[in-house]
């Protein structure tokens, strides 16, 4: 029997999905959270095979979650589920250490076939269109962002200013400074809203908030 833990923030998404994994064969919903904080700690408490979590969650990014489980584990799958599957969050899910990458809008037979894949290949990197979005990003003339700078940028796109960067992501504000420095350089920006037009326009971010 494969155990699974879900985390998201929406009652309804997690209850939905453990209705589909109950009845799927071989599956048994070892528990459910919704945040990062909740899910890392239920997921070291009753250690499933496989770990299904939003990327967007209250306390962070789902992303944060996959890298210290990857870290903790090279055995347990981890499934990324997202709204915004474009090409930078697919390859920020793969460089996390996620086993597979699968849009909200997918059907739970999807979600189910990636959980049972990333069960048995959880070093693996699964995702429906990741040739198609190779081809892109080799072709692409688009700036390389690092994983942290992608995390960054996320933050500045949902309008965080640089104190609230530095503490979501554990940061020194100077540190902070230095990535979003980086990130101006790499986008040819002169300050925050050009990086989020410039962002915006190369595909990098879907949206962009108001500074808070």
């Amino acid at each position: 029997m494969t155990t699974v833990l879900l985390i998201d923030d929406h009652e309804l998404i997690r209850q939905g999905l453990a209705g589909a994994f109950a009845q799927a064969d071989g599956f048994d919903v070892a528990g459910q959270a919704g945040s990062v904080e909740e899910g890392i700690s239920l997921a070291r408490e009753v250690a499933p095979d496989v770990v299904v979590t939003d990327v967007r969650l209250p306390d962070g990014s789902g992303l944060d979650l996959v890298r210290v489980l990857r870290k903790e584990s090279r055995e347990v799958g981890l499934v990324v589920l997202t709204m915004y599957a474009g090409d930078e969050q697919l390859f920020a899910a793969m460089d996390a250490g996620a086993s597979a990458f699968v849009g909200k809008d997918a059907p739970t037979t999807t979600v189910i076939s990636a959980a049972r894949q990333a069960s048995v290949a959880p070093l693996t990197f699964a995702c429906t269109g990741l040739g198609e979005a190779m081809i892109r990003r080799m072709s692409s003339g688009a700036p390389r962002l690092s994983d942290r700078e992608r995390q960054v940028l996320d933050l500045l796109a949902e309008g965080l200013g640089v104190t609230a960067i530095a503490g979501r992501l554990y940061l020194s504000e100077s540190t902070a400074k230095s990535h979003i420095g980086h990130i101006y350089d790499k986008l040819g920006a002169a300050n925050r809203a050009q990086a989020l037009v410039t962002a915006m326009r190369l595909g990098l971010i879907s949206s962009a908030t108001p500074p808070i």
